[in-house]
């Protein structure tokens, strides 16, 4: 268990599944001295089982005053609506609660229960698709304030310790079953590689660890290079060009701001050496005067959405999980970024649906004293032209009652004093962690 990795003073939330792995993490911490809550996500997957887990989960924090925070979703049909793969879903859904609970209990830190095993079996599932240091890196032991103290634990320790302490768990049925690219790593490749080294796992996880620092250390490389070469958009295309590939590739995707096939950092840096142009996800690629230019092509349109309240919407086109939820009076200020909102519940016209801005826009944003196109209000506060699209509004049938980075409709905002509040918050989705 790696401590470093928790904060001494502080509450810990732990997500816990009811899981062996889970529950050797709540009760491992509890024991160590740590201040810990729990947090349980019912996926509604499996019907009853899934239930049943929940339960086991409540009693046994219930039983050793724990504090437990739970939520329930339907992740088959969040999936369905929202394009989206059962696995990707859930850990979006999965990861929003735990920073939503962590918010409201006011953890440190949220901690999951990911192990050796599930380090190894990451990293050979990068390797089979084929991946570069990032991938092979494995689980990272921290991403913002979620961490993974248990990576240097075997699935064995954990039975071992639980055994000891008389500490039951519950059996995710699924587990044994194949139709999962994990479950087949988990149960076809790992045993063969065991059979050649019996610390297979532990060796994974230390190659793992070199290679981590391997890619800290080329990012920082590419960092440096583009503090030198590079502007807001564009960077010197001689120079990119000039770089080995372990810096240049770097450089290349940090330009992008995302993540860029190998085909398409290839395609990029061709343009640098040649004067030529690239079309990547999201970008188009120009040299121009000696410059590599990193510019905008057309975004992709976000349809309207309705967003239920209570309830959630996921954004893909703009990586945004939107959340809507009721309370009696003003729970706190308005976030000074605007991406949470309050209304009025009574000035809100029928549904609330979330979109990209429209031809003709405007509204008048609260405290602004006059009714303005959003056209105007995107150049007043520097919005990146290439950007606007990328942009959330939140509407109602009587029209905008929010944009993204701007004050809420003056029609319908809350104010103190008011009861029937909704809340709605803009949340940057969760990325890829188990």
């Amino acid at each position: 268990m790696d401590t470093k990795l928790l904060p001494r003073d502080g509450l810990i939330l732990c997500a816990v599944s009811g899981g062996a792995d889970s529950m050797y993490l709540l009760a491992r911490l509890r024991e160590l001295g740590y201040a810990v809550a729990a947090g349980h996500y019912n996926h509604g997957l499996r019907g009853e089982e899934a239930d049943r887990d929940e339960v086991f989960v409540r009693d046994f924090c219930a039983a050793h005053a724990i504090p437990f925070v739970s939520e329930k979703g339907d992740v088959a049909a969040f999936a369905g609506s929202q394009h989206m793969g059962v696995e990707a879903a859930a850990r979006t859904l999965r990861y929003a609660f735990l920073e939503r609970a962590a918010d409201e209990l006011g953890a440190a830190v949220i901690a999951t229960a990911h192990t050796a095993g599930d380090n190894a079996e990451t990293v050979l599932l990068h390797l089979a698709r084929g991946s570069g240091l990032k991938g092979l890196g494995g689980i990272p032991p921290r991403r913002g304030r979620i961490v993974r103290p248990m990576l240097d634990v075997t699935r064995a320790e954990v039975e071992n310790w639980l055994q000891e302490h008389g500490i039951g768990y519950v059996t995710d049925s699924t587990n044994g079953e194949d139709g999962y690219a994990r479950n087949r790593v988990r149960h076809g490749a790992v045993p063969v590689l065991e059979s050649v080294n019996p610390a297979f796992l532990r060796a994974v996880g230390q190659t793992a660890a070199l290679v981590r620092e391997d890619e800290a250390y080329l990012q920082s490389l590419a960092e440096r290079f583009l503090e030198q070469y590079a502007d807001e958009n564009s960077v010197d295309a001689a120079a990119l060009a000039a770089q080995p590939w372990p810096v240049a590739s770097r450089a290349v995707r940090l330009m992008a701001g995302r993540d860029l096939a190998l085909i398409h950092v290839q395609a990029v840096l061709k343009a640098a050496a040649d004067g030529g142009t690239a079309d990547v996800p999201g970008l188009r690629v120009a040299a121009s005067g000696g410059r590599l230019v990193f510019g905008p092509v057309g975004a992709a349109p976000i349809p309207e959405r309705t967003l239920p309240v209570p309830g959630e919407v996921y954004v893909p086109e703009a990586g945004r999980l939107i959340r809507a939820r009721k309370f009696m009076g003003m729970p706190r200020d308005v976030h000074k970024s605007y991406n949470i909102f309050y209304f009025q519940c009574e000035n809100i016209c029928g549904s609330i649906s979330v979109t990209g801005r429209r031809p003709g826009d405007a509204f008048r944003p609260a405290g602004r004293g006059c009714t303005k196109k959003l056209k105007q209000l995107f150049r007043e506060a520097d919005v990146p032209p290439w950007e606007r699209d990328g942009v959330l509004v939140l509407r109602d049938e009587a029209g905008i009652l929010a944009v993204e980075g701007f004050p809420a409709a003056e029609r319908a905002c809350a104010r103190a004093g008011d009861r029937d509040i909704i809340e709605i918050e803009l949340r940057q989705a969760p990325g890829e962690g188990g």
